[in-house]
């Protein structure tokens, strides 16, 4: 699917194919693969990255454009059971136009940045700009969701729980690994922004980019290390919950053999003492109840 857009009173708009500035591929059919590589003399490996889930995100630079492949928060839906995902986008930069390439339609130019743009090089600044914003709004959904875990895991010993944490965890190691690597692309814009053609502005604005980037890397990894060792916390708790939970039926069990070995003693056929006398039973009861009470007195003693 194709959309295109043009600036027109620093505002971007949706135009026909013709006059666009910006063309947004969202998981493009092997005609419009076959166009960008052809006509647009993209690398039909570089477009292949673009739409690939697990490809490195890196900086090149063709004869006729720039390419970036960066890595962004993937759409969340409920089938994905709080496992936060990452995907790739490609731009590719060149001295008329913008070219975006994308596995999934999402909302790309919102938000107060593009109240106004300027130029196809600022809307390439702010489109990263934004996927470092969708980061740290994940990631306080993410703080929020374990909260909620928290104060239910101490309620249940439900599997479920340290399940959903689990799935947390992992989803932010994806997160600071994606984070990371696109630290070391836009450093790397940073020392060749003048191949690329940055002006002052677009300077300042990759600068404000790699300090929220190390910022948002910083938070991704605070929260994992919180989780990483609530869920060590909580495993412990739930063995050890486990643990008293068998010592306690071990603890009933042991009672009621002392009993039952008296009684069973008693049901023997064969000549008993006491067998005639009246009171047999209940002589024999108390001496089950005194045993009971034996025992109990002395493990209260060693404090088991």
């Amino acid at each position: 699917m194709l959309k295109t857009y043009q600036i027109i009173d620093k505002k971007l708009q949706e135009v026909d194919e013709k006059n666009a500035q910006v063309y947004v591929y969202t998981n493009p059919t092997a005609k419009e693969q076959r166009f960008l590589v052809e006509q647009c003399q993209i690398d039909e490996h570089t477009l292949a990255s673009a739409l690939d889930p697990d490809e490195l995100p890196r900086l090149e630079f063709e004869p006729e454009h720039t390419v970036m492949i960066y890595k962004r928060p993937k759409n969340y839906s409920g089938k994905d059971q709080l496992e936060f995902k990452v995907a790739s986008v490609g731009m590719f930069l060149f001295k008329d136009k913008l070219i975006l390439v994308l596995a999934e339609d999402i909302p790309l130019f919102v938000g107060k940045r593009f109240q106004a743009v300027n130029s196809i090089k600022e809307i390439f600044l702010k489109l990263v700009y934004n996927s470092i914003s969708h980061y740290v709004e994940h990631l306080r959904i993410i703080h929020m969701i374990s909260e909620e875990i928290e104060d239910k895991i101490t309620e249940s010993m439900d599997n479920t729980y340290l399940l959903n944490l689990f799935s947390l965890v992992k989803s932010l190691v994806y997160y600071a690994e994606a984070i990371t690597s696109n630290g070391f692309v836009f450093e790397k814009t940073r020392t060749l922004a003048n191949r690329i053609g940055f002006d002052e502005q677009n300077m300042e604005m990759l600068d404000d980019i790699i300090v929220e980037n190390m910022q948002c890397k910083a938070q991704a990894d605070i929260y994992s290390n919180i989780l990483a060792q609530l869920l060590d916390a909580r495993s412990s708790i739930v063995n050890n919950n486990l643990n008293q939970l068998m010592k306690k039926l071990n603890v009933i069990t042991i009672w009621m053999m002392v009993p039952t070995l008296v009684v069973s003693a008693y049901g023997m056929n064969v000549a008993l003492p006491m067998a005639e006398h009246p009171y047999a039973f209940w002589m024999l009861m108390g001496v089950c109840l005194v045993l009971v009470w034996g025992v109990m007195i002395y493990w209260r003693k060693k404090n088991w």
